[in-house]
């Protein structure tokens, strides 16, 4: 506490005195600057202040090139694409009109992008065109207009989405424009565990991680899922991708569990039963009988994949199957495909096939009232029931190679802890 210093021939007040009387000091103080109404005029004037603007000299004959893009329309043809550019080139059209190499020019894809850049005397200086993976380029030179297809470099980006189901896998991923391929994707990584024509329900969440290659900030196409999660009837699912030294590659749980199944549950990507695996009123035989298998409505022409690896065993008409694959696995186990339109590329008797490849294609032929897909799983020639049976695991993430999986997979756990229950399209 400071010291209050010695005045002399004035009066001490006492400390609690002197408080007081500062507050009522304080308190006059405030009454003594309210303000005071008075109405008093306020002059306007206007004041105009001459401004100096710099000399700009504009060059008679711009000689800078110009830049522009246009999006391909449906029916366009290269003429019509060059004129909305503003390309008055007669030379550079009838040369991309003539490039026999050039099949990006013959292949005009509507909503792909095309830039080319222009003298302002209208000659074409260059032109870029992205078909695929493959980049059309268009250049005047010193000798003339040079056309040539090349592979074009694709810069890899890294995006995540995160979405609430609430009709469809499909409509969820549109709704924060996640490519169809990804939620394929998706829907391959737990099909082992999840049965996507049948278990999900209203409120089922997905976040997944994934690549894109792009090119000058176009999509060329998406590549692989890094990482996803799966929430399912309130039961989570995830997934991370690791790649063995050897190249082989797949899908572990976060510990280390691989996600495939010697099977998968449905030998369809996306389908509904339209048949299960009970008795029946049979709809050509018009008589009760047991079906032993499961009848998947899709239509026709739909791809059959193989559940797992295997030898073919049939492959042809068989009866009331109509056109028939069956695959031997594992010695004990076979799987049926029946009523197929056609067979795979190569799927005949001895051929050995791998799981999620392309056998045949759904149909309606031998004892089928309409396109479906028949599909049986045996024990040793019994019949069992491939909805609810419960499937083999490969094999785990080897001891040796756990270090190396946790420092992969960790980060991309937390990146999916950051985005979960959130409706997100993200882009890095």
């Amino acid at each position: 506490m400071a010291e209050v210093p010695n005045v002399p021939n004035e009066r001490r007040w006492p400390w609690w005195l002197a408080g007081l009387a500062g507050c009522g000091f304080g308190a006059v103080a405030a009454f003594a600057v309210a303000p005071v109404s008075v109405s008093a005029p306020v002059e306007v004037r206007l004041v105009v202040e001459p401004l100096v603007l710099p000399v700009v000299t504009l060059s008679a004959a711009p000689s800078q090139p110009f830049v522009r893009e246009e999006r391909i329309q449906r029916g366009d043809t290269i003429a019509a694409l060059l004129s909305r550019l503003k390309v008055d080139d007669p030379e550079a059209i009838l040369a991309a009109r003539s490039a026999r190499e050039a099949k990006a020019v013959r292949n005009l894809v509507p909503g792909k992008i095309v830039r080319a850049t222009t003298a302002p005397d209208g000659r074409l200086v260059s032109m870029r065109y992205l078909n695929g993976s493959e980049l059309f380029m268009l250049d005047r030179t010193e000798r003339g207009i040079e056309l040539k297809e090349v592979p074009a470099q694709l810069e890899t980006r890294v995006e995540l989405r995160s979405a609430e189901i609430r009709s469809s896998l499909f409509a969820a991923a549109e709704s924060v424009n996640l490519p169809d391929a990804v939620a394929i994707q998706l829907a391959e990584i737990f099909s082992g565990d999840v049965d996507f024509h049948k278990d999900l329900r209203k409120g089922d969440r997905f976040s997944v991680i994934y690549e894109t290659l792009v090119h000058a900030g176009d999509t060329v196409r998406t590549g692989r899922i890094l990482a996803a999660e799966f929430v399912n009837q309130g039961k989570t699912y995830q997934a991370v991708q690791f790649q063995h030294a050897d190249g082989q590659w797949g899908y572990y749980g976060f510990d280390g569990k691989s996600l495939r199944k010697a099977f998968l549950r449905s030998p369809l990507e996306f389908s509904r039963v339209t048949s299960g695996f009970s008795m029946r009123f049979h709809p050509v035989l018009q008589q009760w009988r047991a079906h032993k298998g499961i009848d998947y409505g899709a239509p026709v022409g739909t791809r059959v994949r193989a559940t797992s690896d295997g030898v073919v065993d049939i492959a042809g008409r068989q009866g009331g199957y109509g056109n028939l694959v069956v695959l031997r696995h594992q010695g004990k186990f076979t799987t049926w495909y029946g009523h197929l339109s056609g067979f795979g590329k190569g799927i005949t008797k001895g051929r050995r096939v791998s799981q999620g490849e392309t056998i045949g294609y759904v149909g309606m032929t031998g004892l089928a009232t309409g396109p479906h897909l028949h599909y049986e799983f045996r024990i040793n020639d019994v019949h069992q029931n491939p909805l609810r049976m419960a499937l083999p695991e490969a094999p785990p993430i080897a001891p040796q190679l756990k270090r190396a999986f946790d420092e992969r997979s960790l980060p991309l756990a937390e990146r999916l802890a950051s985005i979960r229950g959130l409706t997100v399209a993200a882009l890095d």
